[in-house]
């Protein structure tokens, strides 16, 4: 009964995770050089990436986004995953529409959209750190991450982001993580003379307290980083000063030591955050969670405060990022998860804004140093009128 429900859970998440976004359809790329390396999804299929070409200005500048998608913490969910396209390159759309931050029209996209745009797949279930050489012939899972984002980045160099002048690594969720960790290996990856900056979009999960007091979590991400192998690929910086090393898996240890400026995009109650970090299914034994989480509307009074005790934990994860001067923010008060990659809250009229200024404008100011932005709504949920709708549909 466990694995048919599993087995249903998977085929709806691989369906809603393959919905192609808005947007000119990019061609898919398959790396097949890559697999005499080991650097293979986890079925051992290719991986690959769709490759928008930047002309005029933006002929010699990078954006390279890293497709987001959760992780599989255990052999029989990554048995599973390897069932769709976040596990196998076989099975993915051979076009994606680009919008949002790889978005192609100026009039949404007015300071990236004629850079070189490249969508990373992702199809190794641990944000590319994992490297594990042994395949274990029952289950045949490739855990081997990590060599899949250094053998992207030697392909993507040699069709000419080794002539950068300026790049931006991205993602969003787990591809937002992938971001942070990846982030100063990026810039190392690149000339010393490239301007080089990170975008984090709801990657920065926090080392946060569950409705039950303890820290669901923090064990989930342990079991990510052992079965891939991931500590010896987590940011070095961190792991030489944290113990466990496996908690730089979360961001707030991670930022205090990186090199490289990064923007931040997070919803100060990331709905993906909420159903998991705060109220997971196990640390809620009577379910008594299982529609507020979903739908603020449904909440009682005393799940409400909680939930805004929940932006307090945000917060203080945030102080890194705060603290720090070449680092920018933009928190607001959304019941959202993932803002840069659609038009609607990337930049259009009705999209979200604190101080007057949207999620595009903010990151093109401080990249391109018009700006510091480090924003926060000071107010908790539902104050931002700006906020999409997002309850029942996340």
């Amino acid at each position: 009964m466990e694995r048919l429900r599993r087995w249903i859970i998977n085929i709806v998440v691989c369906a809603l995770l393959s919905i192609t976004t808005e947007g000119v359809g990019v061609g898919i790329t398959y790396l097949e050089s890559a697999v005499a390396k080991g650097a293979v999804c986890l079925d051992g299929t290719a991986p690959a990436f769709h490759w928008d070409k930047g002309s005029g200005s933006g002929i010699n500048n990078w954006m390279v986004l890293i497709e987001g998608g959760g992780w599989c913490q255990d052999i029989a969910n990554c048995i599973d995953r390897k069932g769709c396209d976040r596990g196998s390159s076989t099975l993915m759309r051979k076009e994606f529409g680009f919008s949002g931050i790889l978005g192609p029209q100026n009039r949404t996209n007015p300071d990236f959209s004629n850079w070189n745009r490249v969508k990373v797949r992702y199809c190794d279930g641990a944000s590319f750190t994992g490297d594990v050489e042994a395949v274990d012939p029952i289950n045949r899972l490739h855990f081997r991450g990590a060599r899949i984002w250094h053998a992207v980045m030697d392909e993507l160099l040699e069709k000419g982001m080794k002539n950068a002048e300026n790049a931006i690594l991205t993602g969003c969720s787990a591809g937002g993580l992938a971001t942070i960790l990846h982030c100063d290996d990026f810039r190392d990856h690149l000339p010393s003379t490239t301007k080089v900056k990170c975008v984090a979009d709801a990657g920065y999960f926090i080392h946060g307290k569950d409705i039950s007091g303890g820290s669901y979590v923090e064990s989930f991400y342990k079991q990510v980083v052992s079965l891939h192998g991931s500590v010896k690929n987590l940011p070095q910086s961190c792991t030489s000063r944290t113990n466990p090393p496996e908690l730089c898996f979360f961001p707030q240890y991670v930022i205090p030591h990186m090199h490289t400026p990064i923007f931040i995009i997070s919803a100060a109650y990331d709905s993906w955050q909420i159903k998991n970090i705060l109220a997971p299914g196990p640390a809620d034994k009577l379910r008594a969670w299982d529609t507020c989480k979903f739908d603020f509307r449904t909440c009682s009074q005393n799940q409400m405060n909680v939930i805004q005790s929940f932006r307090y934990q945000v917060l203080n994860a945030l102080k890194p990022v705060m603290d720090n001067k070449q680092h920018g923010l933009f928190l607001d008060s959304c019941y959202a998860h993932c803002q840069a990659g659609g038009e609607d809250t990337w930049m259009l009229d009705n999209s979200p804004i604190i101080d007057n200024t949207t999620i595009a404008k903010a990151v093109g100011d401080w990249f391109y140093e018009r700006n510091y932005y480090n924003k926060v709504d000071n107010c908790g949920y539902p104050c931002n009128p700006t906020c999409p709708d997002l309850n029942e549909a996340d």
